[in-house]
């Protein structure tokens, strides 16, 4: 069995004991098998032999993705993830070669903080990412829907009315400007978990997370509002209710300095965001994104972006 399959045979049962070995096991692995990321890393003189703690680690920055093919090991594609982008930047591609392990670690992810899907009537105000199409959330939301007992589906905020009554348990994924389109009406939701997945996609001002929750509380009639934390070049999803996020037990953040991407920042203190993603074992596990944040506790914040970043459907910016 390959250190790969050996990995993701170990993600359900990684946690705070292991993360630390596993990620390093992981580092080693892909250092040898993934040529751009070895590039990357013998730029910066770090290799297996040098390396030996988790802040050690080197993190490819997201731009690679954007005009590399991020592989370890020679496999075949079965699905090209994209992010939404815009028109004046590239979109970033994400090769996958297991579908079904990426819908079942989401899946996993999801439940062990919201419980069973099949709980759930499922409703989906994605509108932007079902246009530009192969979005991982549009393919982990439609896997989603398979477990759900009740009518679910995508739908337009004018429709959402007449299909979310009722006393059952719902779950509403939404895109920021969309909800802010459906809060208009003054829609009251009960017994709705209210899922917001950022983005404005052009269409309305940009405003802070907080704002955003603040008018979709008053709205809706609901005492939190969840957000997902997820992007094209990972695999897990972070889910946090007011803007504070926990990543699952295979996954973790760390804050990197403003002024020294190659060093870490106390908790509360502001940097940029590092993320580790166990699940990404076949293409990359150690991502420099371009979010601002800051640890507190076991949670994370995202507070925005780097100037001159392109705009990403899963942040807000300040």
């Amino acid at each position: 069995m390959s250190i790969a399959e050996k990995i993701k045979q170990r993600i359900p049962f990684t946690n705070e004991d292991n993360f630390i070995d596993s990620s390093l096991i992981a580092f080693e692995y892909q250092y040898h098998h993934n040529p751009v990321y070895q590039s990357y890393c013998n730029y910066l003189s770090k290799t297996p032999k040098s390396v030996d703690r988790l802040e050690e680690i080197p993190f490819l920055p997201i731009e690679f993705f954007k005009n590399h093919a991020v592989k370890t090991g020679s496999w075949n594609t079965t699905k090209i993830f994209k992010s939404s982008g815009t028109t004046s930047s590239s979109r970033s591609q994400h090769a996958i070669k297991d579908l079904e392990f990426y819908h079942q670690t989401a899946k996993n992810c999801f439940e062990d903080q919201f419980g069973p899907l099949d709980e759930f009537q499922i409703i989906a105000l994605l509108p932007s990412y079902q246009e530009q199409g192969d979005s991982s959330l549009i393919s982990m939301v439609d896997y989603f829907m398979n477990f759900s007992r009740r009518d679910s589906g995508y739908f337009l905020d004018r429709e959402i009315r007449e299909i979310i009554s009722g006393s059952h348990k719902k779950l509403l994924f939404g895109v920021s400007y969309a909800l802010l389109d459906l809060a208009e009406s003054e829609l009251r939701l009960e017994n709705t978990l209210v899922m917001e997945t950022g983005g404005m996609k052009g269409r309305r001002k940009e405003i802070t997370r907080g704002e955003l929750h603040s008018i979709l509380k008053h709205s809706f009639g609901v005492e939190k509002i969840w957000s997902e934390y997820g992007m094209t070049e990972l695999q897990s999803q972070g889910y946090g209710a007011n803007g504070e996020f926990i990543m699952p037990g295979w996954a973790n953040c760390l804050v990197r300095d403003l002024n020294d991407p190659f060093s870490y920042v106390e908790e509360g203190v502001t940097g940029g965001i590092n993320i580790i993603d166990l699940v990404n074992i076949d293409t990359c596990s150690f991502i420099e994104t371009k979010d601002l944040g800051r640890k507190n506790g076991g949670f994370f914040e995202v507070l925005g972006r780097f100037d001159n970043s392109d705009i990403r459907g899963c942040n807000l910016m300040i």
